[in-house]
């Protein structure tokens, strides 16, 4: 009998990654936020109507049933025969090395754009132009410094969220909340501001421990949120998920007319003859797809890597988005890879109730729920 370890996730990424090339045959790089390339157009459509007349063609019917039909066919087996990869296993074993460097990923990935933002003139989201400079070059400077890290992340998540409830098209950057609260779950981490001036002030002797009267008080509070980092893992993926499912029904889905003029605007059945319907369709049905695999913790690293993959493809395809919006999910899509599920997530589940789990499937401590 084969004795090696046999899990329920050993072949998920590439089993999804492949899945999904079908599909991205008709999504291509139709997945940019459509608000960031496009004006409102003049007429809307009807977007059941829209779906109805998309599908009742049977060309398309055959590739998104297909593709749908491809991808649950993958899971199945995948679940079903647990087939072992060394070379994802081995990957893995990799990732669980680059966890302590996470919290500066995130710190880059956040602090970076809110930089640029300040700079460009928007706030938090190139939809919503605003002059506050000050705001977010300072906190996204303290960011990338690591220097009162988690300070900076509650203040940066207030302002977002405040924001958020005057202008509601800043829903379109609704990542920075789940990367603001990892932010406050995790610290500056290494290396950091933070951590080199902690490590001074904690040194006998040393003049900064003697007038410094922060890092005291910092390191109870970084204490206090020890027992909760293992979460960080769950609030990206699931926040990140919400992020792709809404763009997918919201943008696409559920306003095709403004969909329809990406793809009209950048000619992308040039670069695949299908019905420019279609592209709406499949590039909507995708990013739900990850989405809902991302809230569920289902396959987490390879949803996580098709997503990074097609915003990739966004830069290529469609060369006058904003790029600079895109850098915080790259960044939280690297965490999230790097990462795994973390706890209450469907990999986790699967793996703990697997007669021979691969723990590595799962970020550390998320088999335990």
């Amino acid at each position: 009998m084969d004795s090696r370890p046999r899990s329920p996730l050993a072949v998920g990424p590439i089993a999804l990654v492949l899945a999904f090339a079908l599909v991205a045959v008709v999504t291509g790089r139709a997945r940019a936020h459509v608000d960031y390339v496009t004006d409102p157009p003049e007429a809307t459509l009807d977007a059941l109507v829209f779906l109805v007349d998309v599908l009742s063609d049977p060309v398309n019917a055959a590739l998104v049933g297909g593709g749908m039909v491809t991808v649950l066919a993958l899971v199945a087996v995948d679940l079903r025969v647990r087939p072992a990869i060394p070379d994802v296993t081995a990957l893995r074993d990799a990732l669980g090395e680059y966890d302590e460097y996470v919290p500066w990923m995130l710190r880059l990935s956040v602090g970076l754009p809110l930089v640029g933002a300040g700079f460009a003139g928007y706030l938090f989201s190139p939809a919503a132009p605003a002059d506050a400079r000050l705001l977010q070059v300072g906190i996204g400077f303290l960011l990338l410094f690591g220097l009162a890290t988690r300070v900076a992340a509650a203040v940066g998540l207030g302002a977002y969220l405040f924001a958020l409830a005057l202008e509601p098209a800043l829903i379109l950057a609704v990542e920075y909340v789940p990367g603001f609260l990892a932010i406050c779950l995790l610290g500056g981490g290494r290396p950091s501001a933070d951590h080199m001036l902690w490590r001074v002030a904690e040194r006998e002797g040393t003049y900064y421990g003697r007038v410094d009267p922060v890092h005291r008080v910092a390191r109870r509070l970084g204490a206090s949120f020890d027992r909760f980092e293992r979460y960080a893992a769950t609030v990206l993926r699931v926040g990140l998920g919400v992020a792709f499912a809404y763009l997918g029904l919201v943008e696409k889905l559920a306003n095709p007319a403004r969909a329809l003029r990406v793809v009209d605007r950048y000619d992308l059945t040039a670069v695949v003859p299908v019905d420019p319907g279609l592209w709406v369709v499949g590039a909507g049905l995708t990013e739900i797809g990850v989405g809902l695999l991302l809230v569920a913790g289902l396959y987490t690293r390879g949803a996580a890597a098709v997503a990074f993959l097609t915003l990739v493809g966004t830069l290529f395809g469609l060369p006058d988005d904003p790029v600079l919006a895109h850098v915080t999910l790259f960044g939280m899509l690297s965490a999230v890879f790097t990462l795994g599920s973390g706890p209450y997530a469907l990999d986790a589940w699967l793996a703990a109730r697997s007669p021979r789990a691969d723990r590595s499937a799962v970020s550390a401590g998320s088999a335990d729920d």
